[in-house]
């Protein structure tokens, strides 16, 4: 004897009335687990600018979609069971897809008006749709459960369509869609998709009056981002990036990228360096190698190549070659920035590591390290593996030259001069002098220092006058100060760089 039962599985039956065919259900499943995976990728993308991109907001993303996942299996699981599964399918991917649309605008104008609220608001722009489109697939797999006898074989091939819909998802964005398109394209596109999906459901069901509610809500998506802050000039692979003018000087301009500012160029003047460090760049080549002399260069990171124009019209015959991982921005400068061919400087769309690799030893005179995450040297950079590397490509009297940014305790900055220590015979930094210890009345107060290492003696003095004259305000510490600076700061390696943990991106709020 059997007993009734108001659940739609009955053994022995096939799909009908209140089933799910397998392609519409491997459909249902394969998709919302792809949006899964581009709203959390993308989300990277939309918040690096206001919270940099470091381990800790990669962590903090990942951890909420990974929540929004196991929220989503476990509620959609459970409703499916208490209500009929076909009344929630449509309204999970239409409000997802709703709330997908309009992330841009909401998350870009919370960010300029109630900075405080961003991280909550994050949060909710990726915990909402990812446990709704989570919640499709218990449902779409109660509704495929029409026979119990094949109970494990419908929870394990839509579980599997699952997975490959997260990898196909994983895979377009990082490789397709960031390359292609804005991120605010894309998930207007993707929302977009969710509640035309949505809408092909409530048809079949409940007619097209709650698609198009849902519909309404994407356009004034479309139209909020058009108009909210925080926009960008261009999206490229890596940046949000924007050029401005400055106000004061009809030539110059500054490269931001993710809402900071990386490079100032002087289209007409390439010996104008406005920002401090460049300038410290700037006193340590020219004081380290004959006036004139033209150079073999190799540069970690590229901007707006401000360092490799300035050599060019210093030093002509330099060549210049600089591995710049983003090709957007090198396209920036070629398009905004005045670059043009025949200059001595060549540029490869490369990771800085990978383009130290390919280089011939002993085959440059000096190599300039300024390639930055958000606000953060790559910790690939910052290690004695790294730092071996670019010594082997320097000559005997080769100059390793190198900006970096720290505040706070400067951990990751002692860190990082301890590395150089450990590979180079000459290490001196170059700061304002509360940061670098030769104030010792005054906290430190953190922002760029720079590192100069070699194997031969670099005339400091002459590095000193320069920077006087550039009127920098920095001084130079070395020897058993810089040694009492570092204290027991640990050399940085490839098994061990927690370079997010040591750096300090921002001034306390406690600083001076």
């Amino acid at each position: 004897m059997t007993t009734p039962s108001s659940s739609p599985v009955d053994e022995g039956t096939t799909p009908g009335r209140h089933g799910l065919g397998p392609r519409a259900a491997a459909v249902l499943v394969f998709g919302s687990s792809a949006a899964v995976l581009v709203v959390e990728i993308v989300a990277l993308r939309l918040l690096a600018p206001y919270l940099g991109l470091t381990l800790e907001t990669s962590t903090m993303v990942i951890g909420i979609a990974l929540t929004a996942i196991a929220l989503g299996s476990w509620l959609g699981g459970r409703l499916a069971d208490q209500v009929d599964p076909r009344r929630l399918v449509g309204p999970s991917l239409g409000v997802s897809g709703a709330v997908v649309a309009l992330t841009p605008a909401v998350l870009r104008t919370t960010a300029e008006w109630a900075p405080a609220l961003l991280l909550l608001i994050a949060a909710l722009t990726i915990l909402v749709p990812g446990a709704l489109l989570s919640a499709v697939t218990p449902i779409a797999t109660k509704l495929r459960l029409t026979n119990l006898a094949e109970t494990g074989t419908v929870v394990g091939r839509l579980s599997g369509v699952g997975t490959v819909g997260a990898i196909v998802g994983t895979v377009l964005t990082g490789f397709v869609l960031v390359s292609r398109l804005p991120v605010s394209g894309i998930l207007i596109g993707l929302g977009t998709l969710l509640v035309l999906g949505s809408a092909v459901v409530e048809w079949r069901t409940r007619g097209w009056r709650g698609a198009s509610a849902l519909a309404l809500v994407v356009v004034v998506g479309g139209l909020a981002t058009a108009v909210a802050p925080g926009g960008c000039d261009a999206e490229t692979r890596y940046h949000c990036v924007r050029v401005v003018a400055d106000p004061d000087r009809d030539s110059g301009r500054t490269l931001v990228l993710d809402g900071v500012r990386h490079s100032y160029v002087d289209m007409e003047d390439p010996t104008f360096l406005k920002f401090t460090y460049v300038r410290a760049i700037a006193s340590v080549i020219d004081s380290a190698f004959p006036a004139g002399e033209p150079l073999d260069a190799h540069h970690l990171g590229g901007g707006g190549l401000t360092i490799p124009r300035y050599l060019a019209a210093t030093r002509p015959g330099t060549r210049s070659l600089v591995s710049e991982i983003d090709s957007g921005v090198v396209r920036i400068d070629r398009d905004r920035l005045g670059l043009v061919p025949d200059t001595g400087v060549d540029v490869r769309a490369e990771d800085g590591r990978l383009g130290l690799r390919r280089l011939e030893p002993d085959s440059r005179d000096l190599v300039v390290g300024d390639a930055f995450g958000g606000v953060s040297v790559p910790w690939h950079l910052t290690t004695v593996e790294a730092m071996t590397d670019v010594r082997r490509v320097l000559d005997e009297d080769g100059v390793y030259v190198v900006n970096l940014i720290d505040y706070g305790e400067l951990a990751f900055a002692r860190a990082e001069v301890a590395t150089l220590q450990t590979t180079f015979e000459h290490v001196a930094l170059l700061g304002d002098p509360v940061d670098i210890g030769v104030d010792p009345t005054a906290g430190a107060e953190g922002g760029n220092l720079v590192l100069l290492a070699s194997d031969r003696p670099v005339d400091l003095r002459s590095v000193q006058e320069s920077l006087d004259t550039r009127q920098t305000g920095w001084k130079i510490a070395t020897g058993d100060d810089l040694a009492s600076w570092v204290g027991d700061a640990p050399a940085l390696t490839d098994d061990f760089a927690p370079v997010d943990q040591l750096f300090q991106p921002y001034r306390s709020p406690s600083g001076r």
